[in-house]
């Protein structure tokens, strides 16, 4: 651990804004690095997690597309856009998050399943135990799922 001005448990943003001007003056030898190197692995956490939780939210308006349509609204398709819309931003600013849409797709879906139970009341049932959509359905600005 570096000499820092500014400890990291006291204040978290002063010593953010300390260990980026360290950075740029090149006083390597005085940051920080465990902390800093904990702060990475959470922020690609974060961006992970943000993917996962708006691809939930998006497989949840699909099914409730799918399931429910006499319920469908303005309201939901333009959801179902922004939230593809802020996937593709994720995905463009972090291509090396694509393949966790494939690999996640399972968990994702048990997810979105378990909300649109929630919002729509229908019984577990009434929704497929695997997903009945592909990734590249799901990304996809055209498709809206017919039932």
């Amino acid at each position: 651990m570096g000499r820092n001005a500014i400890p990291y448990e006291a204040d978290y943003v002063a010593w953010a804004l300390e260990q980026a001007r360290l950075l740029r003056s090149g006083a390597f030898s005085e940051l920080d690095v465990e902390n800093i190197a904990e702060e990475l692995d959470d922020m690609g956490r974060s961006v992970r997690r943000e993917l996962r939780n708006r691809l939930s939210g998006l497989v949840m308006h699909l099914l409730k597309w799918r399931y429910q349509p006499g319920f469908r609204s303005g309201s939901w398709s333009g959801t179902i856009r922004e939230q593809r819309q802020q996937i593709r931003r994720l995905l463009n600013e972090s291509p090396s998050l694509r393949p966790l849409v494939r690999r996640d797709l399972a968990e994702v879906y048990e997810s979105g399943r378990t909300k649109a139970e929630a919002e729509t009341g229908l019984p577990e049932t009434a929704f497929p135990a695997k997903c009945p959509f592909t990734a590249e359905q799901i990304l996809s600005e055209d498709f809206l799922p017919e039932g």
